[in-house]
């Protein structure tokens, strides 16, 4: 049983199949968005592909050649639909898995799309229906919205808008956002530009350091988090139109704006480009958290039961990890479930 219908899940979808389960009977994809795309098919309409901060292919389809302005929301999930027919994937739609139960042998999964058991599970449900959204003290009656809710830049015309959040969505955000309005950027930490092509060393790095974390049951960080602001045509923009100052965080939030001690700022608008969390709700029945708060891995799998192998999580939150990450997994399923495979056969 595969949970999800992005990247992460699309690859470890093809790689079951590829080991020989066959679809439906032998393995089913359950997604809960009506249509192909995963969290592509919500992103921004403004989100155009020259601006997509990095894309893989997934394993044996390579992405045709898109129009750098087509945007992004259609190009991905075109590409996803097509990809699911060619591999004659078996996905059922719309199915939001509501919990995972443990039955002994076998895991029980509640969707709402009818009930299934299974032997082992890949988790591949992603992060972008959980936007993080910190808190401050005060209340600010202004326009408030999160990045996944962020539709263009055009309803903030001539407006002064903050813009909170030190990754490439926020870059995203100034580059449109400072053609049309005044920005002001601030972020937690003081944000690392990268110079030059991210090398697969420093990649290999900064995995390892999430890594780190959820091999400890740590909250999970994302692998953008500690790479740093790399080359992109949207960072280029920000720096033509000269929006790239970033201020420290703001204390508290006023009625009318955002505040540093006794310095209060004006303003329209608040765009939190705070990042996500996993969405792993569903799992919950299974005790799989640990002390620190997050789920304890070992590679793809929860410490706390080899049958779940989590994708598109952590370290392989990313297009080229989920690819790696969905062929882990089910090679680390086959290998659970071999003694089950040969008796069978």
């Amino acid at each position: 049983m595969v949970i999800g219908g992005g990247q992460a899940g699309l690859s470890a979808a093809y790689h079951l199949h590829r080991r020989g389960f066959a679809p439906h009977t032998g393995f089913v994809l359950l997604d809960a968005d009506p249509a192909p795309g995963g969290a592509w098919a919500h992103r921004s309409p403004s989100l155009r592909m020259a601006t997509v901060h990095g894309f893989h292919d997934l394993p044996d389809a390579e992405l045709p050649e898109p129009d750098p302005l087509a945007p992004a929301r259609e190009v991905v999930p075109g590409y996803f639909a097509a990809y699911e027919a060619r591999h004659a994937l078996p996905v059922v739609r719309p199915a939001k898995v509501t919990a995972v139960r443990d039955l002994g042998e076998r895991l029980l999964v509640e969707s709402t799309a009818g009930d299934w058991t299974t032997r082992a599970l890949i988790n591949a449900t992603g992060t972008w229906t959980r936007p993080f959204l910190p808190h401050y003290p005060g209340h600010f009656t202004g326009r408030q919205l999160h990045y996944a809710d962020y539709r263009g830049p055009e309803g903030f015309a001539g407006q002064k808008v903050v813009v909170v959040g030190g990754g490439a969505s926020a870059v995203q955000l100034l580059a449109e956002l400072g053609e049309l309005a005044e920005t002001v950027w601030v972020t937690r930490r003081e944000p690392v530009f990268r110079d030059g092509p991210f090398t697969p060393e420093a990649g290999r790095a900064a995995v390892a350091l999430v890594e780190q974390r959820v091999a400890e049951g740590l909250p999970v960080r994302s692998v953008v988090s500690v790479t740093g602001l790399g080359p992109s045509v949207a960072l280029r923009r920000a720096e033509q139109l000269g929006v790239l100052h970033r201020r420290p965080v703001f204390d508290r939030l006023t009625e009318h704006g955002v505040a540093w001690g006794g310095v209060e700022e004006r303003v329209d608008a608040i765009i939190w480009a705070t990042g996500f969390r996993p969405e792993v709700g569903h799992l919950a029945p299974l005790g799989l958290r640990g002390p620190g708060g997050g789920i304890r891995m070992l590679g793809t799998q929860a410490a706390a039961d080899p049958r779940v192998h989590l994708v598109g999580y952590g370290p392989s939150a990313s297009t080229v990890g989920a690819n790696r990450a969905g062929r882990a997994a089910v090679n680390g399923i086959v290998k659970l479930l071999s003694p089950v495979l040969a008796q069978a056969s």
